[in-house]
């Protein structure tokens, strides 16, 4: 077996997040609110909606095929408000800022491909469900699903302290608990595993926005006590911990003023933290034709399951697309000399107990549904404030026992 940090008795990783003022956040709710106000209309709708940001002003762009009669400018409005861009000075104000919008509808050509898929092209009387296996994959391309027994929803621990303390770092602004905060901010976490274990937090990272004449001592003594204290474990700290807060100095000027924004660039965010490998896809405003999405969840779901199941303490799966194709054209599945059965057994157990046609993954874990601008904010997985399909772990217990006869 080769090499892997598993084997290390010790090394640094790190992981980051960011709040839902974050520039790139913002355009991603934006889509993602889009594409929910739409599918509350229009279940069968296409979406691909990209949003960019800058000084006040947001541009709404993509491929948009639907029956859905919505207001694109009232619906960006409404999320910058509710993200707290209420004022001019935080770098973009949801009453007066310009917003552009250009929409048009899906291409035809990637539309009949997904659609109708190759198998049905070529011989429909093969396929035994149509509203299955009709639908083709919306692109090519390899989506990637981890899971590990680090925490409680089986993600890394740095990316989970990490979105931890970016969703303190909100709520103590919008409750008031510190007064002076803006909507942009980001946290890093960096910790110590030994042999592949948490051992220690070596390093905290945070950075917010805050309004002008706030010194960083008190900016410092409140995020500690108020963002930091409450999340991360006593027992993860001691005595050579490293805590940086705006360790720039003056963080003013923010959100959009402070940095342009767009739909997408924050995919490790989103994902494992760069613990996992990325097929490079981005989820927010796609609805779940597109594989970069759907697939990315469903195997999200397969190596959960696998985790949940005790068949591997982590887990990674690719599973890879054909435009226009059902049938996935890879799946692959990677222990990292953590499984407590071989790889190839439990590659087997993925064939037998999970569907990655495209149209399975819609069906079976039910994405056509509004319920996707939730996930546009502190990542996509291993959620505990909110319910989502693809966190399920209901195949744990029929592949634990298959896995051990």
């Amino acid at each position: 077996m080769s090499f892997s940090l598993i084997d290390s008795p010790s090394y640094l990783f790190t992981s980051e997040s960011v709040t839902e003022g974050h520039p790139d956040k913002i355009c991603d709710q934006i889509s993602d609110a889009i594409l929910d106000a739409i599918y509350d209309q229009d279940p069968s709708a296409r979406v691909a909606c990209e949003t960019a940001t800058t000084t006040n002003l947001v541009i709404i762009i993509g491929e948009i095929t639907t029956t859905a009669k919505i207001n694109y400018v009232e619906i960006a409005r409404q999320k910058l408000k509710e993200i707290g861009y209420n004022d001019p000075n935080t770098g973009i104000d949801w009453k007066t800022c310009e917003i552009i919008v250009k929409i048009h509808e899906q291409s035809p050509n990637i539309s009949a491909a997904v659609s109708t898929a190759l198998e049905h092209r070529k011989d429909a009387t093969k396929m035994s469900d149509a509203a299955v296996d009709s639908i083709g994959a919306g692109d090519q391309g390899m989506m990637v699903g981890f899971a590990c027994n680090e925490t409680e929803e089986l993600m890394p621990m740095t990316m989970s302290l990490s979105h931890q303390l970016t969703q303190r770092l909100s709520l103590v602004r919008k409750e008031n608990i510190i007064s002076y905060l803006g909507p942009d901010g980001k946290s890093q976490v960096t910790i110590e595993y030994e042999f592949g274990k948490p051992k220690r937090v070596h390093t905290i990272i945070i950075s917010t926005q805050h309004k002008d004449g706030i010194s960083i001592n008190q900016i410092e003594k409140d995020i500690t006590k108020h963002v930091i204290d409450p999340i991360i474990p006593e027992k993860l700290i001691d005595k050579s911990t490293r805590i940086f807060i705006n360790p720039s100095g003056k963080f003013v000027i923010g959100g959009p003023h402070g940095d342009a924004g767009l739909t997408g660039r924050k995919i490790l965010v989103d994902t494992y933290g760069g613990v996992a490998r990325h097929g490079g896809g981005a989820f927010s405003g796609k609805d779940p034709t597109k594989v970069d999405r759907s697939a990315a969840y469903a195997a999200r779901y397969v190596a959960k399951n696998i985790v949940a199941a005790k068949i591997a303490d982590r887990c990674e799966v690719q599973v890879s697309y054909a435009i226009g194709v059902s049938a996935p054209i890879s799946v692959s599945v990677e222990t990292f000399g953590t499984g407590h059965i071989p790889d190839s057994k439990i590659a087997n157990l993925v064939n037998k107990y999970f569907d990655l046609r495209p149209g399975a993954i819609i069906q079976n874990l039910n994405l056509r549904q509004p319920i996707y601008q939730q996930t546009a904010a502190y990542g996509h997985f291993g959620r505990l404030d909110i319910e989502l399909p693809w966190e399920k772990t209901d195949k744990a217990s029929a592949l634990n026992k298959e896995a051990f006869l």
